[in-house]
């Protein structure tokens, strides 16, 4: 088989109707990996959880469930949907309710009845989510130990993410006011 030049054509062309230039294909390349990291995160998600709880939760439900356990202190439901960049709340509500039904959270108590409601973790949800963090250093976090400067790298695509999130919202934000009608 004769060796391949670097005049050849490119065995795998990667452009196409979403990238005509090398820095939309750069940006597209990005997207497949947010796509395809958000669908092995989700199932991480929810089968990291199966070890610790038999509830059926999905992925999106364990990770509301720790939000609402960060910092041990209650969250409403806008502080869950504004952490996690959410804006479909009557689906943050049925995680809520599955979350509820499994015993892992319940309504804060206020002592007001008219303030927004807030929910905080059971201690049944304590144990889960404690038990869920051993899982994930052992089965997750330990995979990490052989990569050399892993932990630099964490820091730059966090800061990365994060940016570019705000490059999606803004640019949602202006697709919004040309959407036809």
């Amino acid at each position: 088989m004769a060796a391949r030049k670097a005049t050849d054509t490119p065995i795998f062309d990667k452009h196409w109707h979403l990238a005509q230039s090398d820095e939309e294909l750069n940006f597209t390349e990005l997207e497949l990996a947010i796509l395809r990291i958000s669908g092995a995160f989700e199932r991480w998600q929810k089968d990291c959880l199966a070890c610790c709880i038999d509830s059926g939760l999905s992925g999106m439900d364990n990770a509301v469930f720790h939000i609402i356990r960060m910092h041990d202190r209650p969250k409403s439901i806008s502080e869950v949907a504004r952490l996690l960049n959410r804006d479909d709340i009557s689906n943050l509500q049925y995680s809520l309710r599955k979350l509820t039904k499994a015993g892992l959270i319940a309504r804060a108590s206020t002592g007001d009845s008219k303030r927004t409601a807030a929910y905080e973790v059971t201690a049944q949800g304590t144990r889960v989510s404690d038990l869920f963090a051993q899982f994930r250093r052992e089965l997750l976090l330990s995979l990490t130990q052989s990569i050399k400067n892993l932990d630099v790298d964490i820091v730059t695509a966090s800061k990365v993410l994060n940016i570019t999130s705000g490059l999606y919202d803004h640019a949602s934000t202006v697709a919004a006011s040309h959407r036809h009608s």
